[in-house]
């Protein structure tokens, strides 16, 4: 099915008109429901272990969705005003431990440059083309194949994203004073809130119980960073051919997602679109698969079929698709053939 993205770009313009309204209610509801779990969470440390890890899959939940909300005010999408965006996402990252300021940088980079080859290496998964990936040290392929491994990517990740580098991250320095700033008070607030309930709650319950959904929200969140972008359809140009609509809508994936987790992940699946219109207030994206169905055929992707993304892991410029090592491998001689 071809479709043709700016066109469909300049059809999703009046949904970008969010409700404050309605922004304050997703903001209530989504606080509330994570605080309640989290406490539910630190009551069950004290009955049963495997009761309160249960537990934790909930809150966990909640603290993506708490993200995602902090990810809309990054795109000015969720309140009317820029000012209230920006306080609201800062003082949702002394939840989700992420420095306001500093990601939106990132992540604007990384939605400025998405599907571009030429513009890797911001705010995104780091893959490497065939051809670069063949011109590795042998240590060079032994270091990538490491970091793409899903225990990798999937476990350590998180912990090494939101544990240290968001904690110490240098580049900081490089983007301005708005970003430094941004993580020097975000871990000057976390280290409050810390002391305070530590002081109040014990220090051991307070980390047994805060760590574990810490740590399954962030692994949740890069899984599904991952599968945004990581899949088979996706789209990559070199800066010449690149166009922005055309790589937000064909190389963002629509994570066709079962309705709860829709909504724990804030519509978040629907990514093609918030690539195509990131001004879209997340509870508008369901408005417009309703509108425009066609649309929900575009990069496709069910729970089952994401699981297949996890092998692809190097772009083949040639066949301009994901491939997996192996796949790289076999292709190999048929291209050496072809360069004779």
């Amino acid at each position: 099915m071809t479709v043709s993205a700016k066109s469909w770009a300049a059809k999703l313009r009046p949904y970008r008109q969010g409700n404050d309204r309605r922004s304050w209610f997703e903001l209530a509801v989504t606080s509330v429901a994570f605080l309640a779990s989290w406490a539910l969470v630190y009551n069950l440390y004290f009955v049963s272990l495997w009761l309160m890890l249960l537990a934790v899959l909930p809150a966990a939940g909640f603290l993506v969705r708490m993200f995602m909300l902090q990810h809309d005010c990054g795109h000015n999408s969720l309140f009317q005003s820029r000012l209230l965006n920006d306080w609201v996402g800062r003082a949702i990252g002394l939840f989700t431990l992420t420095p306001y300021d500093y990601w939106r940088h990132a992540h604007a980079m990384h939605h400025a440059g998405s599907g571009n080859l030429d513009r890797r290496g911001v705010g995104d998964i780091n893959t490497l083309t065939v051809a670069e990936y063949t011109k590795l040290s042998f240590w060079g392929r032994v270091g990538y194949r490491i970091y793409r491994n899903p225990l990798v990517l999937f476990v350590v990740g998180p912990i090494y994203i939101f544990m240290i580098q968001q904690r110490l991250p240098f580049d900081s320095f490089k983007q301005g004073r708005s970003s430094w700033l941004s993580v020097l008070g975000t871990n000057f607030g976390l280290l409050v809130l810390a002391v305070i309930a530590a002081y109040f709650l014990g220090v051991l319950p307070f980390f047994v119980v805060h760590l574990p959904i810490v740590f399954l929200g962030a692994a949740s969140g890069v899984w599904l960073f991952y599968v945004q972008h990581q899949f088979d359809e996706t789209h990559w140009k070199r800066n010449a051919d690149w166009d922005h609509e055309t790589a937000a809508l064909h190389g963002s994936s629509y994570y066709d997602l079962p309705q709860p987790l829709k909504w724990f992940s804030g519509n978040i699946g629907i990514h093609h679109l918030h690539h195509l219109s990131s001004r879209i207030p997340f509870y508008r994206l369901p408005e417009v698969l309703r509108d425009y169905p066609e649309l929900a055929d575009v990069g496709h992707l069910t729970i089952w079929q994401s699981l297949s993304c996890i092998k692809l892991v190097l772009w083949d410029e040639a066949t301009e698709k994901l491939v997996s090592f192996r796949q790289a491998r076999l292709a190999r001689p048929l291209r050496l053939a072809a360069a004779e």
